[in-house]
């Protein structure tokens, strides 16, 4: 720390001059002990890794992903034909799979990782994970899907959920655009048009860089088409497959 300078002392006796000597230089050394050291401890804002955005997956890359999950649960193939078509539109997308199907199928997760996407894990049995007691809960991450990626059950989790998916070495991974292609009206699915419709219609900010929500088991896979069409027609491009996946995904997203 700078010292302002001080007037030139009266001209004393020597031992006075000797004496006021040694009390400026003890003044001096307290002043340096007590000055506040440089601010270098801790980075700046600025210098800091962007956190982790639960509802992008770790998507920075401006880019649109695609993501399907549970069970096409009367055509398990179904989720195969689906990652093929993405994958020769050069797409590539995530699966979050229920663990006990896939367990019984385990060539679909294969397949899928082969084509080029993520295969997630969406649970083993699809609870709500905070109804459950914390062995349970973790059990249910534990016997799911093996990946670094979670997809809780109905997008119903909390600090334990998280705190439990971390110890098992996995991030959440929700959605930014849900198509509520799970609804029905006499029980009949959402149409195709209205989940295009649902997406083209979403907000920019939640399309750039992030993450849309439809499922196995509905239209969704049937509006895909245009919902590619559409997206492409607004400006936005997708993750890029770009050859086989592995249970370890990357963060942020290699998209």
């Amino acid at each position: 720390m700078p010292v302002s300078r001080q007037p030139a002392p009266a001209r004393r006796p020597a031992h006075r001059r000797s004496r006021a000597g040694a009390l400026t230089a003890a003044v001096a050394a307290l002043t340096a002990l007590l000055a506040p050291a440089p601010a270098t401890a801790a980075p700046t804002t600025d210098e800091r890794a962007p956190g982790y955005d639960q509802a992008r997956c770790g998507n920075r890359s401006g880019r649109v992903l695609l993501s399907l999950d549970d069970w096409s649960y009367d055509d398990p193939e179904r989720a195969v034909r689906v990652g093929e078509y993405l994958r020769g539109k050069g797409i590539r997308a995530a699966f979050f799979l229920i663990g006990q199907y896939a367990a019984q199928q385990p060539r679909i997760a294969e397949d899928l990782r082969k084509q080029g996407h993520w295969v997630g894990n969406h649970s083993y049995s699809h609870p709500h994970l905070p109804r459950l007691s914390e062995s349970r809960a973790r059990q249910e991450i534990h016997d799911g899907v093996h990946s670094s990626l979670l997809r809780p059950p109905y997008g119903d989790f909390g600090p334990r959920e998280e705190r439990l998916a971390a110890g098992l070495g996995q991030r959440i991974c929700t959605w930014t655009v849900d198509t509520l292609d799970w609804q029905t009206s006499g029980g009949v699915f959402r149409s195709p048009e209205a989940l295009r419709a649902s997406v083209r219609e979403a907000p920019a900010s939640a399309k750039t860089g992030g993450v849309i929500l439809g499922h196995l088991f509905t239209r969704f896979p049937d509006a895909l088409p245009g919902i590619v069409a559409d997206l492409r027609d607004q400006g936005y491009r997708f993750c890029r497959n770009t050859g086989p996946t592995t249970p370890a995904i990357a963060d942020p997203l290699p998209c």
